[in-house]
Formats: structure tokens, sequence, C-alpha cells
């Protein structure tokens, strides 16, 4: 598990579908794609576009590295609309385009004490983080969640872990989960380091806790990109030391305390 520095090793290639796998139910897919010749950083992305989209899709799409292992790159991929529905569709041998690995990643020490706070597709690029890391008894998680638990392949994460889940289904569980949330960044501040993804509402409530209980933070932001390489401006996010900046190159992991959260 490497650490790089942002836009090292930065590629575009053209590569095949090894396998599409289902995850728990038909809306959940881990999509392997031919071993790329770079190491990443957990917390980078790639954006692809299948050979076989023409012009329709226009725009390739990004996602989350969520490992590298034996089977090839793995993405663990939601199919939430038309492109990865698409991309569902895909049979070994489909070609790619492949863009990465991109952005920033999670920065921190293998001997660090890691706090994951993840919620929903959030939990992609920390498996592979947590398979990989040398200590996992100094990891502990907790994974907030809408759909079934067995959507996520969290049966692979190592036995060490600390693990806690809890599935939101009314508005009550929303507020139960928000508690869990301080009191596990209240015990954990100045322990080691933070590190969450998930949906925008989730990271604003952790930087907010965070700054709160003075934890050092990073957050990995989920915002939308068409380009993945700083040039469509479809995904700046405010920021506290430099304005608004593109996710993409800037990011997408950033110090929680440096993100201004738009109202």
């Amino acid at each position: 598990m490497k650490q790089l520095n942002n836009h090292e090793s930065r590629t575009c290639v053209r590569t095949m579908v090894r396998m599409v796998t289902p995850a728990g139910s038909d809306g959940f897919i881990s999509l392997y794609l031919d071993l790329p010749e770079w190491d990443y950083t957990p917390g980078q992305f790639v954006m692809i576009r299948p050979e076989n989209w023409d012009n329709d899709p226009v725009w390739p799409r990004p996602f989350s590295i969520c490992e590298v292992n034996r089977n090839g790159l793995r993405l663990f991929i939601q199919v939430v609309g038309r492109g990865t529905r698409l991309i569902s569709r895909l049979t070994p041998g489909s070609r790619v385009d492949l863009w990465g690995p991109l952005g920033n990643g999670f920065k921190f020490d293998p001997d660090d004490r890691l706090l994951i706070l993840a919620g929903g597709m959030g939990i992609a690029p920390f498996i592979g983080l947590c398979k990989n890391h040398p200590h996992p008894e100094k990891v502990s998680l907790l994974f907030g969640h809408r759909v079934g638990i067995e959507c996520y392949p969290l049966d692979e994460l190592p036995q060490g872990m600390d693990k806690q889940y809890a599935r939101q289904e009314g508005q009550s569980d929303l507020v139960l989960f928000q508690e869990m949330l301080e009191k596990r960044i209240q015990e954990f501040s100045g322990l080691g380091r933070i590190l969450a993804c998930g949906p925008t509402p989730l990271l604003r409530v952790v930087s907010s806790l965070s700054l709160k209980y003075k934890a050092e933070t990073y957050v990995s932001l989920e915002n939308k990109m068409a380009c993945g390489v700083g040039a469509c401006l479809g995904c700046v996010a405010r920021t506290s030391d430099q304005g608004y900046v593109q996710t993409c190159t800037h990011g997408p992991v950033f110090r929680a305390d440096r993100i201004v959260w738009e109202v």
C-alpha cells in the first residue's frame, strides 16, 4: 500500500474487463479491470469510459479505487444511473479507457491509530486500506448505511478491526447515528487520525464535530466530476486557505478544517 504524491504515475490507458460480480443485490457490483502498471494511495480515484459507449454517454465516470488484488483493479460500484447501469452490463473482455490514479489520497503512518467514518458508498476507498493495513487492531470503523448491510463487502475486513455498523431507516436512526459519531469523535480526539468518506451531510457533521473536539480529521469529498483532471470545473469546493479549488486535482481528500461547507 504505497502512498503517492498528487499526480504521480497518472496515466490514461485502454484496459480490459476481467469480471463483473454482484455484491449482495443487483444494485451493487465489483468491477475488476486488468492490473494497471501503477500503485495507488487509498482515497485516490479513477475515471473510466467503456469503449462501446461511442458518444453516448459522453463523459467518463469517476470511482474510488477499492483495492488492487490478484483479480485486478477493483471498483466497488452502486448502480444509480444510466452510466453505472451500462457499466454493470460489461462482460469479460470488454475494453475500457482508464484514467488514473487521480487526485490525492489519505496520508497516514501505519503506526497511527485510525478511526474510519464512512457512509454508504463511502466505504469503497477503505476496503483495500483496511485489508492491507499492517496493524488492523489499530483501525476502527463506524459505518452508516441505508440499504441492507449484505450489499457491502464488509465481511472482507480483517477480524482484528473494531467495527460498528448502524442502519438509518428513519429520522430517529439518523439522530442516533449522529450521537454515535459525536461519541466516537470525542473519544478518539488526540489519539490518531480520523478518515471520512460518504455523502456531503455526513461529512459536514463529521467536520463540525471534529472542529468541536479538535480532532485531526481528513474527509474525501464525493463531488460530481466530468473530467477528473481539473478542466470542467464541475467539482469545485470552497476552502478556507485557497478559495474555490477543483476537488479532482486538489482533493478529493482535504483536511476537514479547510473545507467551507456551503449552506
